[in-house]
């Protein structure tokens, strides 16, 4: 189902798209060809070269990717490059007509949006600030995002993972989007710019104060390189060390709680009932 959205099944055909016609008989015969025994239905040497290229580029990129959505979308997105290079190299109007292909297909299919279950509070401009503040006790990991971003758009499952296994009274979980509230990005100085490479950002607060943030940001603004993989962000936030000080909070205030509306013991009745028998009979003495 979840491969069976429009933006996958369009991606996959826009992905193959040179294949199809390099090996689709009736439209491969009238294609042109460099290779010396002139069948038009087979890749040349120079469509090898630029294939096995963007596989070691892909294979590069995979390496760092730590969801399926983000090995699927390196593959679409190079797989793209590569079949625009190859039409326009093929024949100039066939490369035209694809570019518009693809630019329509990004403006119309949107990648589809995590929709999972989560422990996440979703902030906004005029939310955020009071939610910090609010209960000193309480530790907020933020995450700074923009859905128009491909990682934070990969990272949101991993998010929310990590939000279901870590979430309780005093450990809580939250998202603000700094694509639409843009006050928000320079309140935390977190950048939006795709160069920056600051999405998405998490931050670790308590008592309403930031505490660390993780990617770092160097002096020109830049984001120092960090994998946003479930392990990494454990240890580095510790998050172990910190559920399990939230879980001792969280088990003071039920015994408060509790110490607060706990029942009156039987003795204590029966003794109370029985000052109140002696009660008359004193007055009457009297």
């Amino acid at each position: 189902k979840w491969l069976l959205k429009p933006y996958y099944v369009a991606s996959l055909f826009m992905s193959i798209a040179f294949l199809a016609i390099r090996k689709t008989p009736g439209v491969c015969d009238h294609l042109s060809t460099n290779r010396e025994d002139g069948n038009p239905c087979d890749f040349d040497w120079r469509e090898v070269e630029i294939l096995m290229f963007l596989s070691a580029i892909v294979m590069m990129k995979n390496r760092r990717a730590i969801t399926v959505e983000q090995h699927l979308g390196n593959i679409i997105l190079f797989s793209k490059v590569a079949n625009v290079i190859l039409f326009f190299r093929l024949d100039l109007r066939m490369g035209l007509l694809y570019l518009t292909l693809c630019i329509v297909c990004m403006m119309t299919c949107k990648p589809p949006l995590y929709m999972g279950p989560e422990y996440i509070k979703y902030f906004s401009d005029k939310t955020i600030d009071d939610e910090l503040e609010k209960d000193g006790r309480i530790t907020w990991i933020v995450e700074f995002f923009a859905n128009w971003s491909p990682e934070c758009q990969s990272f949101a499952s991993v998010y929310a993972d990590l939000s279901l296994k870590y979430n309780c009274a005093g450990l809580k979980f939250g998202k603000v989007d700094i694509g639409r509230y843009g006050e928000v990005s320079k309140r935390y100085k977190v950048s939006t710019s795709p160069l920056s490479k600051q999405l998405p950002s998490l931050v670790l607060f308590q008592g309403g104060k930031e505490v660390m943030r993780r990617p770092q940001v160097d002096k020109k603004g830049r984001a120092v390189s960090w994998t946003f993989t479930d392990e990494n962000i454990i240890r580095e936030f510790s998050l172990n060390e910190l559920y399990q000080k939230s879980k001792k909070l969280n088990k003071k205030g039920e015994k408060a709680n509790q110490s607060q509306f706990e029942p009156v013991p039987e003795e204590d009745e029966s003794q109370a009932a029985d000052a109140q028998e002696e009660a008359p009979e004193s007055k009457k003495d009297k």
